[in-house]
């Protein structure tokens, strides 16, 4: 049975953070000003600081605050904001984080027309950067083109309207979720923490029967993050390094795991060129491949242990 995506569709938003309250403010901000309203606003605040749940209990709109004295992360935070949801009856699940925001009051609705018109069991809108909208948040490759500008995304020959990019969806950045879909592909590993928990949930997307995609006519504006992907052989492909220290852990350990999961290991080789060549020959770094393939082999072994503070 397909899920209703009129007003009598039971929107709950799932809002996840972790002491950035004032950057919580403004994102919630337009969350509850959709012209579309939300049915239910949760937010999962990963510090259980008592101005987040001050701030939530002041909106307009039928709240939950859950108060977490254990950092989940935003793995975490997600997969209990969204098993909440659930339980508390919605027919879809619309993402967002702290330090994002929908672009205006019309992006809910616009998502919900997109999924009716297009049968999506999951639709995200484009992430842009939210200093520059037309600039993306993060590179994202359309076949073996790298797009940095959201007007680039039109550039292709789907056949499935101007306002979809079928099978690519940036997940949690104002990412829209059936309950079905949920109960078919699950919520966001507990132990990936952070970063690479939401190229695991596209996985499982694309290893689904479930349609999703992006919707080319909305946006979720997002601090850039682009600066990550790092281009080599004269930007005909790319590979991330992150200059934190804890970024590089979670990033580099999960994707050792995510590599070892059916439907990514085709990409194994690649994943070594790209690494091997940063570090070796590029970056002419020999520590860093070898703090990367530790890494890498600490994920696929799922030794999922923190980093020592």
């Amino acid at each position: 049975m397909r899920t209703p995506t009129g007003r009598e569709a039971r929107v709950i938003a799932v809002v996840v953070t972790h002491r950035r309250v004032e950057l919580l403010a403004k994102s919630l901000a337009t969350v509850i000003s959709q012209t579309r309203p939300i049915d239910h606003l949760i937010v999962v605040d990963n510090a259980d600081e008592a101005a987040v749940a001050e701030l939530v209990d002041s909106q307009p709109v039928e709240s939950t605050y859950i108060g977490s004295q254990h950092n989940l992360g935003g793995a975490g935070g997600f997969a209990l904001g969204m098993l909440h949801a659930l339980a508390l009856g919605a027919d879809w699940v619309w993402c967002a984080d702290d330090d994002g925001t929908p672009e205006g009051p019309e992006v809910l609705a616009t998502l919900l027309d997109c999924a009716a018109r297009h049968h999506l069991g999951e639709v995200s809108p484009v992430v842009c950067n939210i200093d520059d909208p037309d600039r993306l948040a993060f590179p994202l490759r359309r076949g073996v083109v790298w797009r940095r500008r959201r007007s680039e995304l039109f550039e292709g020959d789907d056949d499935t309207g101007d306002d979809l990019l079928p099978g690519i969806a940036s997940l949690f950045n104002g990412a829209l979720f059936a309950a079905n879909t949920l109960d078919e592909i699950g919520v966001p590993d507990l132990r990936l923490f952070m970063r690479g928990d939401e190229v695991e949930m596209h996985r499982r997307l694309v290893r689904s029967d479930v349609r999703f995609g992006t919707c080319l006519t909305t946006a979720y504006l997002h601090p850039d993050g682009s600066d990550e992907f790092r281009p080599i052989l004269g930007g005909r492909m790319h590979t991330q390094y992150p200059d934190n220290a804890t970024k590089r852990y979670f990033t580099y350990r999960n994707r050792g795991y995510l590599m070892s999961q059916p439907g990514m290991r085709r990409l194994l080789p690649q994943e070594y060129a790209r690494f091997g060549w940063y570090f070796l020959v590029q970056q002419r770094d020999p520590r860093g491949f070898a703090e990367w393939m530790s890494l890498r082999r600490k994920g696929r072994r799922e030794l999922f242990a923190r980093p020592k503070s």
